[in-house]
């Protein structure tokens, strides 16, 4: 059981956007509270709407999770989120949290939008109209040439590309779009291709 049916959340959360992150303290607060334990964002939504502030947030998890019945809870310990950080910055990474200006509009909509987003390069591209392409990892000879094309002639028109990084159609539309825009999701960290 999630934490947000432990403490009788609903399922999508009322739309709430945090501040931006003032300080490095607030963003590593907000890290230590999206890799709590049975923390998803839905609740991180509503546990920032209900505090103010991540800190206040972590202070408040363990006395939740006792009274929803869950024993001996601990927030994300501080080490662990400073791990994460030195490894992003060693990666060139830049952390940037649901409310930051540079945080992806169309994202920011979403009841269950990713409190936290690690990203690296031309962080611009994340505010432009995008579109993704995926598709099999062993394409045909028609589907290659569809996946060049449509990225190729997409980014012209001034979409950027979106897709996972695997190997097939994915890295080929990522390929063709390379000089006008590209972004790939990396669902299992920076360091995870």
């Amino acid at each position: 059981m999630s934490i947000d049916h432990a403490f009788g959340f609903a399922e999508t959360a009322p739309l709430f956007l945090p501040p931006p992150a003032r300080d490095a303290g607030e963003r590593l607060a907000r890290l230590r509270l999206i890799r709590s334990r049975r923390v998803g964002p839905v609740t991180y939504l509503r546990l920032m709407g209900e505090h103010g502030a991540a800190q206040a947030a972590l202070a408040a998890l363990p006395d939740l999770a006792r009274a929803a019945g869950v024993d001996d809870y601990a927030p994300c310990p501080e080490p662990v989120a400073l791990a994460e950080f030195k490894a992003a910055k060693r990666m060139g990474a830049r952390m940037l949290c649901l409310g930051d200006p540079d945080y992806p509009a169309g994202l920011s909509g979403l009841a269950d939008a990713p409190p936290v987003l690690w990203v690296k390069g031309r962080i611009d591209l994340l505010q432009c109209p995008m579109l993704a392409i995926v598709g099999t990892r062993n394409a045909s000879a028609l589907g290659t040439r569809m996946a060049r094309s449509l990225a190729t002639d997409l980014g012209a028109a001034g979409f950027v590309i979106v897709s996972g990084l695997a190997r097939g159609i994915d890295a080929l539309a990522h390929r063709a779009a390379i000089d006008t825009g590209t972004v790939a999701v990396m669902a299992g960290g920076l360091d995870v291709v």
